[in-house]
């Protein structure tokens, strides 16, 4: 199968789970997704990246497969993440409720549909609590059938944005009660979501947290497809987004530089650039004597997902994330 072909047919996973301070154990993890108990590689599938926070203790890993090898990849991650991370004993300043935080599935290719992502989420978050007695999860996007709520509706109503969310008190839509080694776990299906963090130069969080209102989607005049929050992070704050896809074109007045954009199922979606993100934090930081350290990227933007992800199974390199800066520089 030509690298185009496959590419139609191709979805990605950017697996959140609640480590980063054992880079070891994180890469145990992702190599789960990757080969099984045997040792022997499955096909077809790759990771593209991993990235660790310290402050965070939480990491993300980018797996990409055909839409028909995604489910096995990824609870074959989640299976051996649950069986090294305990919740119990977990600190990081970063919200978080279960040891997978989170497994969202998203389309990169013409051939996948909303419904068939949808599917396989489903059938990932029933799969973790048949194979993890005691895990449990939430369900988000399209994978959440019936209503189809947001990530960020979801996370609220579990307590997710909590200091000490009350476990007790939430109902998960597939397993038991969370248990406290476990927690519990977002999964869901929805177009590409990035994330792009913009790193200030203060310690001041009311800063960092007025600077969040202001941007957020729900806010007006904010930047559509922008969830956020302002977290301490290195001595600094960071302006944490994550930057869901919207339908259609983007609005004329943010729309000086092209918006990315991809169609999934005949509907087109677009999302802000991290240059627009970046520049508009870059001016409320600005109005309050706050300078600018940096922006990164968590991963790529869905463009650069699908190619690298196309370069890597051509080239059958399945630990990509190792190549990946010798490849781009």
């Amino acid at each position: 199968m030509s690298s185009n072909t496959l590419g139609r047919h191709l979805v990605a996973c950017l697996l959140n789970i609640s480590e980063a301070r054992r880079k070891d154990l994180v890469e145990t993890v992702a190599r789960a997704a990757l080969y099984n108990t045997e040792g022997v590689k499955r096909e077809g599938t790759t990771v593209l990246n991993i990235f660790n926070d310290y402050d965070y203790n939480r990491s993300v890993i980018t797996i990409v497969a055909c839409v028909d090898s995604i489910r096995e990849a990824v609870l074959s991650a989640c299976v051996k993440a649950c069986g090294l991370i305990d919740m119990s004993a977990h600190t990081g300043v970063h919200p978080c409720l279960g040891a997978v935080d989170l497994i969202p599935i998203y389309p990169l290719g013409e051939e996948v549909g909303v419904e068939h992502c949808a599917q396989e989420a489903r059938a990932v978050a029933q799969g973790l609590t048949e194979r993890v007695q005691g895990a449990s999860a939430f369900l988000f996007g399209w994978a959440d059938s019936r209503l189809q709520r947001g990530l960020a509706q979801r996370r609220k109503e579990m307590g997710w944005f909590k200091k000490t969310p009350d476990m007790k008190a939430v109902r998960p839509d597939v397993g038991p009660q969370p248990q406290k080694r476990y927690g519990l776990t977002g999964v869901g299906a929805s177009p590409y979501v990035m994330n792009c963090n913009v790193t200030i130069d203060t310690q001041d969080i009311s800063v960092g947290r007025s600077i969040a209102t202001a941007i957020r989607e729900s806010t007006p005049g904010g930047l559509p497809g922008v969830q956020v929050l302002a977290l301490p992070h290195e001595g600094t704050v960071e302006i944490a987004c994550n930057v869901e896809s919207v339908k259609g074109d983007p609005p004329c007045h943010l729309a000086a530089e092209p918006w990315p954009s991809f169609t999934i199922d005949g509907q087109k979606y677009c999302h802000p650039p991290a240059s627009l993100i970046t520049a508009r934090v870059a001016e409320l930081a600005g109005r309050q004597g706050v300078g600018l350290k940096g922006t990164a990227l968590v991963g790529f933007t869905p463009h650069e997902c699908r190619s690298l992800a196309e370069f890597a199974l051509s080239q059958g390199i399945a630990e990509f994330w190792k190549e990946q800066r010798r490849i781009r520089m």
